[in-house]
């Protein structure tokens, strides 16, 4: 079950590792996982995509996850060879983008060509990058409240008092349990 609602590319990444099974074992999957989060726009050919793909980006999940860890912890010099792994996959150029008319005359996005691992191994590092050195993003960091959840996600909310990952997932969950407490209760 891919999720694609913490509200950035990387953390939609770490995502991937937050359940019993891995989300990223095949390249079908990391193709999947691509398309869903707007990488790879519909129709792209993704023909390098291989066996070696899958270990790549959970490599790169494994070193976002320990960084993001070390912030919220209150050890922001940690993870250091993460910090490396991350640093040097951003300095790769990204896939190349370009606007072209659909059928219906309307702008869509396209990639100049077909991607290869490494440049959207970079667009993702580079998100972690932005989001990490971006004092305001990274005050909106937060994880999930949600019983067994261990998502991460942006807090958006005006008030930034959002608790969960998604109201519709672990909210709702808190919401029914609540409702179950108070019924016992009487």
């Amino acid at each position: 079950m891919l999720r694609f609602d913490s509200g950035r590319i990387c953390l939609d990444l770490v995502a991937t590792g937050a359940y019993e099974s891995e989300q990223l074992d095949t390249a079908a999957q990391v193709g999947q996982w691509l398309l869903g989060v707007g990488l790879v726009p519909r129709g792209t050919p993704l023909a390098g995509l291989d066996a070696d793909w899958p270990r790549r980006f959970v490599e790169l999940r494994r070193c976002i996850g320990q960084l993001i860890q070390a912030e919220l912890g209150g050890a922001p010099g940690g993870a250091p060879a993460a910090l490396d792994r991350v640093n040097a996959l951003a300095a790769a150029p990204p896939p190349g983008v370009r606007a072209i008319r659909s059928a219906d005359g309307g702008l869509v996005r396209t990639l100049s060509r077909a991607p290869d691992c490494g440049a959207l191994l970079a667009a993702v590092a580079r998100d972690a990058v932005d989001l990490l050195t971006d004092p305001e993003a990274r005050a909106r960091l937060r994880q999930c409240e949600g019983d067994n959840c261990r998502l991460l996600y942006l807090d958006t909310s005006r008030g930034r008092r959002r608790r969960w990952c998604s109201s519709e997932v672990c909210g709702n969950r808190e919401r029914v349990a609540r409702h179950r407490r108070r019924v016992a209760a009487l």
